[in-house]
């Protein structure tokens, strides 16, 4: 499978800026595998789809405020930082990225924050981008984490061409988020509100919580033609026994294994027995799902219309079938859905 074979023409005004001003009225398209029939809906009829017993598996990451800017000691030049994931609580050690780059070496200190609030030291070159910081901080660890956190903003990605706003610290984030840790939000599940999540309850859905930390490899190009030679960035995932056991059941029992989004789908092929159940994990996966792709688990997806050339647009296509899904995506186009994060939403059945 070839990368060029994911392109498709998106005029810039289609990628949605801002999110539905209610979460679960966005658009929806309905893909039937078995048919070809395509649907389209409004996000909150996604009810009519599934019965009692039917399993919903939700991505419970919580996006932080990731991206800070600072200022570089001695000549003042504006430095981007954006906070990957803390790989030292007690020494206040960050994996970062900063642009631009070329700018900081190891030894520069950079300043945050009115009346340099925070400092922070490059101590490691990681990568051509990346950086290990160390911050320079006196004073308890909860102290910290919340200064750090009040110098930060929303990490909205870099394709939403506009300033952040208040509104994106709630909408970038889905309603039951939990356990911090992504820099970037599973967007399917943010056209859940509570609403719809009650309805679903008492039509008797089960639900399922998995984590995958979602990191920016979801946003990095692919760079090669060649798919095969495409390596995913690792992120951190946690399936609790009582999340695979709800799965397992709902399998063996033949109902529908709904994955919530692109990260549900690649945490679940991540940790999936011969035999097809869930297990129980907790560590890293830098699993790359793309056409043709047999998948063990889940048997319909909530996935967002993603750009051209994205592993989540070829994650969509391996599900739903890579012709079927990519005439989809230029009906798409025709019909004036939103794309992108804060974009329509797709059920592949």
């Amino acid at each position: 499978m070839k990368l060029s074979r994911f392109k498709y023409k998106l005029p810039e005004e289609l990628i949605a800026l801002h999110p539905a001003p209610n979460r679960d009225e966005s658009r929806l398209m309905v893909l039937h595998r078995d048919t070809k029939k395509i649907e389209h809906k409004i996000f909150k009829d996604i009810i009519n789809y599934f019965d009692e017993d039917d399993v919903m598996v939700f991505n419970n990451t919580k996006v932080f405020p990731a991206r800070l800017y600072g200022n570089k000691e001695k000549t003042g030049a504006e430095i981007e930082v954006f906070l990957l994931r803390e790989l030292n609580k007690d020494q206040r050690l960050w994996d970062v990225l900063v642009d631009p780059a070329r700018k900081i070496r190891i030894g520069n200190k950079l300043y945050f924050g009115e009346d340099d609030l925070l400092v922070a030291e490059v101590i490691d070159n990681t990568t051509s981008r990346g950086r290990t910081l160390r911050f320079l901080f006196d004073g308890p660890y909860e102290e910290f984490k919340k200064t750090l956190y009040s110098l930060g903003e929303t990490p909205l990605p870099k394709f939403i061409r506009r300033e952040v706003e208040p509104e994106d610290k709630d909408r970038y984030q889905t309603i039951y988020a939990k356990h911090e840790g992504a820099v970037a939000a599973p967007t399917a599940g943010m056209h859940f509100s509570r609403e719809l999540m009650k309805r679903l309850e008492i039509k008797g859905i089960n639900f399922a919580e998995i984590t995958l930390h979602v990191g920016l490899g979801n946003f990095r190009s692919v760079d090669v033609e060649d798919l095969t030679k495409h390596k995913m960035d690792s992120e951190q995932i946690f399936i609790t026994e009582e999340a695979a056991n709800i799965i397992n059941t709902g399998k063996e029992r033949k109902k529908r294994i709904c994955a919530v989004g692109t990260t549900v789908m690649r945490t679940l092929e991540s940790s999936v027995s011969t035999y097809g159940h869930v297990k129980p994990f907790e560590g890293w996966t830098n699993k790359f799902i793309f056409p043709p792709y047999e998948f063990s688990v889940a048997n319909s997806m909530i996935t967002n219309f993603h750009l051209p050339y994205s592993t989540l647009l070829m994650m969509g296509a391996a599900f739903g079938g890579y012709d079927f899904v990519m005439d989809a995506y230029n009906l798409a186009v025709k019909e004036k859905y939103r794309f992108g994060t804060y974009g329509d939403a797709i059920l592949i059945i």
